[in-house]
């Protein structure tokens, strides 16, 4: 009856974003000629006020909160906003917004008099590395020609996330997969397409690349903490073409707090059940021409599912203002993790039986991930119209993964060095995991050094208002790879059996310019360029009919490829924002998949597509907000990989050939408390919704059966995510939020029947729901929450990879304190 009842919103969701959009464009008039579209109960206005720059520009969407209250707004195009029904007294605005520091202004509301401000950021000393993929903010973006979602802080606070899963699931069109329930190994497919390790879509902190290796081997084995994040932008349109080198499904870029212009710091700690908890120090502040901003973050459990772990997290930012006309920015991080995260899962014998969903089938696995980051920005104005931004940022990665060796076959037959450790039913045909006493040791290190200046413009080409942007960017990567086999379960030593290093030096340029044909009308056409020199040098591997030998195995090649772009944005009015763009998608191949372990430099086609959407925002008035996009992906190549984490045997690649991913997300925002004019309570309700069919779009043939018209693996046709939130100027609030994910199937077959092992077959539809109680203490700097994921202790599959089954998280409790100063 729930899942019901949950259709019948979505379905009156997209019959009310049909009703709306016609409505919208036959009655603009009056919306235009409103005295006010955004008072439509005439209420009490307190406060209005515009919030700009210190050279006057106006400021879209940045944030104003009245401290103590459930009151707020956000500005608008003109960086205008207006606050109701206040009572007289003396407040607090708290005013924020991406890219500048946060400051506060005390006003005072007497006999009811409409207070009017006018407000101006000093910008921070240096907008860190890249910082945002999106710079023109206002609520329905009125400037991307692309859809395009912004998820502030307020709202990674309101969900309380025990994983970065939970926020990133906020957005339209975004499915992100569990592995082990905390997100350290964020899996995310954007469209339908394969989640695995987030090979599809291209993962920035503050527009630095975090995979291990952007180009040869971009998966997400150190996925950024959410506990540190002040938001997350995620671009899905033709602006991907300005960052690369993958342009299909997206770009994900996590945004770090900057410098406060004034001393902020908190002290946070969550505990919960299984041993977890979390705890972070937060402080910043500037001193003179100088800004600080530093946190540390230690986080643990003994016992998430099956999954302990141990992380120590460090970041510290500076700016340094070094005239009026140039800043610098220095970043950096060290990430350090200890869990004991595997690639085995249960079989389908142990999940149908129960009560074995989180056994620890290898209890001496580790893993042991390690990331030291710096990264340089610097800005220079040559004058109002013209910047050059230049970032230069180094990382290295060390992940080294212990793995204990297990057998399975038909004939359950033990392997030569078994343990005696058998799990499942030797009496099933496949249904039993043989331990061996042996241990697969898979170290790997990664260096990675960019550069990327970037010049903008803004120029009068044709007499009209015209923003250019213009840059290049150099990457070198290299990695470092063994495999050293233990004898025994659990040791880290033993004998080498494989040895090699993978190098890349990538040269990318791009421009886009972006053309205001009108006030309302802006087109952008844009082109980038990638060029991949790739290398694998193998020094040790084992030969057919010899064994493992030293060896001088060297191959390389060069790709390159021009990816173009186009979009536009159209805004009837300041409500109303109408935006399509097509622009190829190009993804290179992986440097070990395209040359094979005996040194053969593969014919591997990049993965390539042509992605078309078309789509728009709205806010109609200050309680409601909708969005709705259509779109369409056709891959002339898309690469499958099997990688062991996608559950294949670790080497090579499956060339899908032709699929096609089409379909609708769409978002609809309720205000219900600026509608029913309430004073002091907030209510708020949200849905999500994305409707997407992958499928392959080719004949190609698997054991005689032609799979054309089967869908892609792991791309649910529905997924779906709403909450309700509720606060009161006591500082008492609640939020109840639902996820619904549809079918899936886990092999290009489509197999509906599970096999033994547990790797293949359906994944049924889930829905979970969690709930979130807090209470902000004003007087104390302090906010208190409760927290529960998983209400109903939904017992479900959230994945069969990467060698077998992965039980979701079961309910879960934590309680958690914050304090400011």
């Amino acid at each position: 009856m729930l899942l019901q009842s949950y259709f019948r919103v979505v379905r009156c969701q997209v019959v009310f974003l049909v009703v709306a959009t016609l409505s919208l464009f036959t009655s603009v008039e009056v919306v235009v000629g409103s005295t006010d579209p955004t008072n439509p109960n005439n209420r009490d206005l307190a406060i209005r006020g515009t919030i700009t720059t210190m050279e006057g520009e106006p400021i879209p969407y940045a944030n104003v909160l009245i401290l103590g209250t459930v009151k707020g707004a956000h500005t608008d195009l003109n960086g205008d906003f207006h606050i109701y029904d206040l009572k007289d007294g003396n407040y607090t605005l708290k005013v924020s917004a991406v890219g500048f520091k946060s400051f506060l202004r005390e006003v005072e509301v007497i006999n009811g008099r409409v207070q009017e401000l006018e407000l101006a950021f000093l910008e921070s000393g240096v907008e860190m590395p890249q910082v945002t993929v999106v710079s023109d903010k206002d609520r329905i973006f009125s400037k991307v020609p692309g859809a395009v979602t912004y998820i502030d802080k307020k709202e990674i606070a309101s969900i309380t996330p025990l994983s970065g899963n939970e926020v990133l699931r906020r957005s339209p069109g975004v499915h992100v997969v569990d592995e082990e329930g905390v997100g350290m190994r964020v899996n995310i497919g954007i469209r339908g397409l394969d989640p695995d390790r987030s090979r599809s879509v291209l993962m920035l902190e503050d527009g630095v690349p975090i995979a291990l290796a952007p180009y040869g081997e971009p998966e997400m084995y150190f996925t950024p903490a959410i506990d540190r994040m002040a938001g997350i932008e995620i671009l899905k349109g033709s602006g991907q073409i300005l960052y690369g080198p993958q342009t299909i499904g997206g770009v994900v870029n996590y945004l770090t707090p900057n410098p406060p212009q004034e001393q902020e710091g908190s002290v946070r700690i969550q505990g919960g059940q299984g041993g977890f908890f979390s705890g972070m120090v937060n402080y910043g502040n500037t001193f003179g021409n100088t800004g600080l901003q530093v946190n540390l973050l230690k986080k643990r459990a003994d016992n998430i599912g099956s999954t302990d772990f141990d992380i120590l997290d460090f970041n510290t930012k500076l700016l340094f203002s070094l005239s009026d006309k140039s800043e610098l920015g220095v970043k950096l991080g060290v990430y350090d993790e200890v869990s004991n995260a595997t690639y085995i899962g249960i079989n389908q014998v142990m999940y149908d039986r129960g009560g074995q969903d989180f056994t620890r089938l290898a209890p001496d696995d580790q893993l042991d991930v390690r990331r030291y980051s710096m990264s340089f920005s610097h800005k220079y104005r040559f004058s109002e119209n013209v910047k050059l931004r230049t970032i230069a940022y180094g990382y290295t990665t060390t992940r080294n993964w212990s793995r204990q060796d297990f057998a399975i076959n038909n004939s359950n037959t033990p392997p030569p060095n078994w343990t005696g450790v058998v799990w499942g039913d030797t009496d099933i045909p496949g249904g039993a995991i043989f331990m061996r006493n042996g241990t697969g040791n898979r170290d790997r290190q990664f260096e990675v050094a960019g550069v990327e200046p970037r010049l903008e413009a803004k120029h009068s080409l044709f007499d009209k208002r015209n923003d250019l942007v213009i840059g290049t960017r150099l990457l070198y990567e290299r990695a470092f790879e063994q495999r050293v086999n233990g004898t025994k379960a659990g040791v880290k030593s033993g004998n080498l059996v494989e040895d090699e290093v993978r190098t890349g030096q990538a040269w990318s340029a791009y421009a886009e310019n972006k053309l205001h044909l009108t006030d309302k009308f802006m087109v952008s056409a844009g082109l980038r360029m990638e060029r991949f020199h790739y290398e694998r040098d193998i020094n040790r591997r084992e030969f057919a009919g010899v064994g493992i030998r030293d060896t001088v195995l060297v191959a390389a090649n060069t790709i390159q490829e021009f990816i173009p772009g186009a979009g536009f944005n159209y805004r009837p009015n300041t409500q109303v924002s109408v935006f399509g763009g097509v622009h190829k998608g190009y993804a290179p191949p992986r440097t070990k998949d395209a040359i094979t372990s005996t040194g053969d430099a593969l014919d591997l086609d990049a993965e390539e597509s042509w992605n078309f959407e078309l789509g728009f925002r709205s806010e109609i008035s200050r309680w409601l907000f909708m969005e709705l996009t259509g779109f369409r992906m056709d891959f002339s190549n898309q690469i499958i990989p099997v990688a062991e984490s996608a559950g294949g045997i670790g080497f090579g690649v499956v060339n899908a050939g032709a699929t096609l991913h089409q379909g609708i997300e769409s978002a609809v925002i309720f205000d219900l408390g600026q509608l029913l004019g309430f004073s002091s309570i907030g209510l708020t309700y949200d849905v999500n919704a994305t409707y997407v069919r992958s499928t392959y779009s080719d004949d190609r043939f698997i054991r005689d059966v032609n799979i054309n018209g089967n869908r892609t693996p792991y791309a649910p046709e529905w997924f779906i995510n709403s909450a309700l939130t509720f606060e009161t100027n006591m500082g008492l609030g609640a939020r109840i939020s639902a996820n619904y994910v549809g079918n899936q199937f886990t092999d290009e077959l489509n197999t509906v029947a599970p096999s033994a092992d547990g790797r293949i077959g359906q994944l049924p539809a889930y829905f979970l729901m969690d709930t979130n109680l807090f209470y902000e203490v004003g007087k104390w700097n302090s906010r208190f929450n409760f927290t529960v994921k998983n209400l109903f202790n939904e017992r479900y599959i959230a994945t069969r990879r990467p060698q077998g089954i992965r039980v979701g998280l079961p309910r879960f409790v934590t309680l958690g304190y914050e304090f400011r100063f």
